[in-house]
């Protein structure tokens, strides 16, 4: 069966950065199961999933456009110290939610002085090549359950 809109698919993954440095992987767990076409997975990685089989290896390199981004100056924002309220020991690469005009948003603290405090909104991955290398180890139908949900119950999904 092949990859395609509203198929269950199972994989492992290794994810890497331009340096190599390993930033995320299945190694070690159950592989991670999504609903292709669904909006599961970052666009540039599902793209170059669709039309494979159970038992492909393949490397994907995802531009930043086409996985978490283009980094956005205007989320980078200089903030008083007073805004984190009685908050008194804010350490670079702390993280806060704060409300932003579209809704609540995971902020990074950046740098930190007497009067402000610098926070980052992009995601950390924002302007990063991504490099994945896959293995597929199964292809399914969905259920209809799954369908309506718009993502994968059981192993290596949302419901377990």
């Amino acid at each position: 069966m092949r990859i395609a809109d509203d198929r269950v698919v199972s994989i492992h993954y290794t994810l890497t950065n331009d340096a190599g440095e390993t930033l995320d992987s299945s190694e070690g767990r159950d592989p991670l199961a999504y609903l292709h076409g669904h909006g599961n997975l970052i666009a540039g990685l599902e793209a170059e999933l669709a039309g494979r089989v159970a038992g492909d290896k393949l490397d994907v390199r995802v531009e930043p456009r086409d996985g978490y981004g283009e980094v956005d100056p205007s989320l980078v924002q200089e903030v008083p110290r007073s805004a984190f309220g009685e908050a008194s020991d804010i350490r670079v690469g702390m993280r806060f939610q704060a409300q932003s005009q579209r809704g609540p948003q995971v902020v990074v603290v950046t740098a930190v002085s007497n009067e402000s405090i610098r926070v980052d909104g992009n995601h950390p991955l924002a302007g990063q090549h991504l490099h994945f290398a896959v293995e597929i180890t199964e292809v399914r139908a969905a259920t209809d359950e799954e369908l309506a949900h718009g993502h994968v119950h059981g192993a290596g999904g949302h419901h377990h």
